[in-house]
């Protein structure tokens, strides 16, 4: 059986495909860097990181929290023997009104290299393409809805794209509204089957009352008619009307009954042994706060064509399944992120940072066996922060750093994050003390901008050693750790004897969309930052980092 999620932590909006035996899957990655995660699997059970679409094509620096890359869509065009991406840049979302722009890249292998950016619109976001059987392709996207008396968020649209202008063709077309009434449509995906095209939406906000649901016609321009059944996957199967409330998150929907929810923005993938799977946007949430520290994730379901022409569950229900039956197809495994890394080659393509690559900052070629963190702006900045992290994906974990750190001046500190956006963090770090006259360590937390630097925790440290920093979370808390490292190579230098806890426990679900006020739509991090608010120069120096996870718990 495949268990659910398959991607775990923030990887949000997930679109397949398909190219011979490998199939790929695109996830939305916001403000951070790398761009558009893509993952790869030969069975759909097992699945690498291998690539990401975006590194030197775009400039996030200074967007607000949870801008950036919204919902990539990614095809393969058999007749060239091509892939393509489009995705929107969200650059502001004041006062609703939802400015983005959209792109479409091609290349001829996922890995690239990729094609220059080549504009679509900014009528809304989530944009996606057909390549039809006719050479043609077409553009469908939502229609973001900004007048007074509309019903929001706005209704799909579809533009036809000319290759060779590199344009689109006239203004997009208004075609569909759903084939529910749980309103705030989004994420459409157009696809061609059997003569027929099939408009597969998201529809009820992407929250508690999401869902995946389907429209199809003989003609890309419509009309389009609804998939009878409704919603085809969800975490909340009643029915309801909700074309007058835009709100996304809609938490009165939390069905108690299923351990996924907000399951929906879907997008499917026919195997060649005449079986389907739909992978789709999912969360687990704390109850009974209603908190998502993982962000929303991915999942996906077994799926069949009915005898007319609908695609449904395979189980012929609608609730989506954190079992899932495997597809008939030889099991390939395939390569896991390390638990440990110990530096000692380049860095890996799992490690992320708000805005900027995390080569900008970090290198493991200056001091062998380490990376070195060069510090940049403060850990609030919107533009150039030192922070090397990897997405959290269990609520029971313990990430354990060493580090050799020498500050010179107050502006100068290093250490352990728990990042949720610039407004909300708790770092672990070593500074330099004025008060105490040499090297210190302390917490400082943000809470939704409130910021407390936690002087009770201030410990002066023998500026001559290495430390440990450690993260502990279980479940509902966390804390820190400390101690001096011992001789010994990687997790030799913990003394686990010596670590002491520092600081008091923290509330986990804060880490959260429901709770955080400056962003919202991405996940949890953990890493290792570094800042130098004078010069942007000094640097850090990790030994190992080791994130030890167990993502069999449920989150409690």
């Amino acid at each position: 059986m495949i268990i659910n999620p398959i991607f775990k932590g923030f990887n949000p909006d997930p679109c397949i495909c398909r190219k011979g035996d490998d199939y790929y899957c695109a996830v939305s990655s916001f403000e951070w860097m790398p761009g558009i995660p893509v993952y790869h699997s030969k069975d759909l059970v097992h699945w690498e990181l291998l690539t990401h679409v975006l590194t030197d094509q775009v400039n996030l620096q200074r967007l607000p929290s949870a801008k950036g890359i919204w919902a990539p869509c990614l095809t393969y065009c058999e007749p060239e023997d091509k892939f393509y991406v489009v995705y929107g840049v969200m650059n502001s979302m004041n006062a609703r009104y939802f400015d983005v722009d959209n792109y479409v890249i091609s290349a001829s292998d996922i890995c690239g290299p990729w094609s220059e950016p080549v504009y679509l619109h900014s009528a809304g976001f989530d944009a996606s393409m057909l390549h039809d059987d006719d050479g043609r392709k077409y553009v469908v996207s939502l229609e973001w809805e900004t007048r007074a008396g509309y019903e929001k968020p706005g209704v799909i649209c579809l533009c036809e794209y000319d290759p060779l202008a590199k344009a689109i063709v006239g203004y997009p077309k208004r075609v569909w509204r759903g084939a529910t009434n749980r309103g705030c449509i989004e994420a459409p995906h157009l696809t061609k089957r059997n003569g027929y095209y099939y408009l597969m939406c998201a529809e009820g906000g992407t929250g508690y009352n999401h869902c995946v649901a389907v429209g199809r016609s003989t003609n890309v321009w419509g009309p389009y008619e609804p998939d009878p059944a409704g919603a085809i996957v969800t975490s909340v199967i009643n029915d309801s009307n909700e074309r007058a409330d835009d709100d996304h998150l809609k938490p009165r929907y939390f069905n108690p009954d299923s351990v996924l929810q907000k399951s929906g923005h879907g997008s499917y993938v026919d195997l060649p042994n005449g079986e389907t799977y739909l992978v789709h946007l999912t969360a687990r949430p704390f109850v009974p706060e209603l908190r998502c520290t993982l962000g929303r994730e991915t999942a996906i379901q077994k799926m069949k064509w009915s005898e007319d022409g609908w695609l449904r569950m395979a189980d012929g229900s609608s609730l989506a399944k954190v079992e899932v039956p495997e597809p008939n197809l030889p099991a390939v495994p395939m390569p896991e992120i390390p638990s440990f890394d110990d530096f000692d080659g380049k860095l890996g393509n799992w490690y992320y940072a708000p805005r900027i690559l995390p080569q900008s900052f970090a290198t493991t070629g200056a001091r062998p066996g380490y990376v070195t963190l060069r510090g940049q702006e403060s850990r609030t900045s919107l533009n150039k922060v030192s922070i090397l992290a990897r997405k959290l994906t269990s609520v029971y974990a313990t990430i354990t750093t060493c580090m050799d750190y020498h500050p010179e001046v107050y502006q100068h500190s290093a250490g352990l994050i728990i990042y949720y956006d610039n407004m909300n963090y708790v770092n672990l770090r070593k500074y330099y003390s004025q008060t105490l006259g040499g090297s210190a360590i302390g917490i400082t937390h943000l809470e939704n901008g409130t910021k407390n630097e936690m002087l009770d925790t201030r410990t002066a440290v023998d500026d001559s050693r290495e430390l440990i920093f450690r993260l502990v979370i279980t479940g509902r808390t966390f804390h820190f750790e400390w101690g001096y490292a011992k001789d010994g190579v990687g997790k030799g230098k913990v003394d686990e004897a010596s670590l002491q806890r520092i600081g008091p426990d923290f509330d986990t679900t804060k880490f959260s969309d429901e709770y955080c006020k400056y962003g919202e739509f991405t996940g949890t991090f953990v890493g290792l930052t570094c800042a130098d608010r004078v010069l942007h120069r000094h640097c850090a120096d990790f030994d190992f980092f080791d994130y030890d996870a167990d993502e069999t718990k449920p989150v409690a």
